[in-house]
């Protein structure tokens, strides 16, 4: 805006010169002998112009003087401070319809970028990674006091029901390339899966589920992967339980910072325990180099015993309980878990 034009400066000098106005006149009455109710009442009648009885008699060069200038300062500071709440009003009714229409534009212009539905303690976290990564990505959801706090927090977002085709649409659904559904209702994240497959064939869907037996229906409505965050929750545990070394080493400051930096590559680094029904146990690491089909390498093995194997050779083998730790894709992690 320009310099001239501050409408909540000029509300706030208003507010201080009526303020200004109103103590003069009643510090004047009361010198003059009338009571702090009496005063005020006057002042109230003065500078709103009503008119009413006069509730002492105006009859001293004083308090005619005193409320001459109460009636012209008085009018002239409600007047300025009419106009200062209209135009601060104005403004941010301006102010918002111009916002609307830049994200609106800002999303019109993405292409390959992620749609995010929900922005709840997942979907707050998922942003957060997103923009350290400079990842496009957009949010959608239904609640304006989370969409405002999202817009707040300067990420792209637009509010809406995920579940309706139109707003699906209006996000770019048939340019993007991901979608995300991240609410906690495994029937919300399982309808939006479904419109958002029948509209966008190609696109790669990641839903959230809160019971396993959901993780079903979601394959089967469209999506590509299933996350169930209480699942993981346990496995981070087990992690920490069992290769403690490890998860140390992967969780560190300095490695959080390679990991963003991986990320940016389009790659991340993980714990996977080769479970006795798994794809690992038993294998050597060539043997899972070429079922990984150059999806991810193993880096390195955590024994049970809590011994460690760096920069394992072709013929190590895997054992039922190990850990190992992968570099690969991002998005092909679990493939083979």
């Amino acid at each position: 805006m320009p310099s001239s034009f501050h409408p909540a400066r000029n509300l706030i000098y208003g507010a201080i010169f009526l303020l200004v106005v109103v103590s003069a006149g009643i510090a004047g009455y009361m010198w003059a002998g009338w009571s702090l109710g009496d005063a005020c009442y006057m002042l109230v009648l003065t500078i709103s112009t009503v008119g009413f009885d006069e509730v002492h008699p105006v009859n001293t060069p004083f308090l005619r003087g005193l409320t001459m200038v109460l009636i012209i300062l008085g009018s002239t500071g409600m007047i300025f401070m009419t106009g200062a709440l209209v135009q601060f009003f104005t403004a941010l009714q301006i102010q918002q319809i111009f916002g609307v229409n830049r994200m609106k534009n800002e999303i019109a212009q993405l292409k390959d970028h992620i749609i995010i539905c929900g922005y709840g303690r997942i979907g707050n976290m998922l942003m957060r990674e997103l923009k350290a990564a400079n990842a496009k990505f957009v949010l959608l959801d239904r609640n304006e006091q989370r969409i405002a706090e999202a817009r707040a927090a300067g990420y792209l977002c637009m509010q809406g029901d995920a579940a309706d085709e139109a707003v699906l649409i209006a996000v770019g659904i048939e340019r993007a390339r991901i979608l995300a559904t991240v609410l906690p209702d495994d029937a919300a994240n399982v309808f939006i899966t479904l419109s958002a497959r029948s509209l966008n064939k190609s696109l790669q869907i990641i839903a959230r589920g809160e019971m396993p037996t959901t993780e079903g229906k979601l394959i089967h409505a469209g999506a590509d992967r299933v996350v169930l965050p209480t699942h993981i929750g346990a496995e981070r545990i087990a992690e920490m339980i069992l290769y403690q070394e490890t998860f140390r080493f992967l969780r560190s400051e300095k490695m959080s910072e390679f990991e963003r930096d991986l990320r940016k590559l389009g790659l991340e680094i993980e714990v996977i325990t080769a479970a006795a029904s798994g794809a690992f146990a038993g294998l050597t690491v060539d043997e899972i180099d070429r079922r990984a089909k150059g999806a991810f390498l193993v880096v390195a093995i955590n024994r049970q015993d809590g011994s460690s194997v760096n920069r394992p050779s072709g013929s190590t083998a895997v054992n039922q309980g190990d850990g190992l730790i992968i570099l690969g894709r991002s998005g092909r992690m679990g493939e083979f878990e």
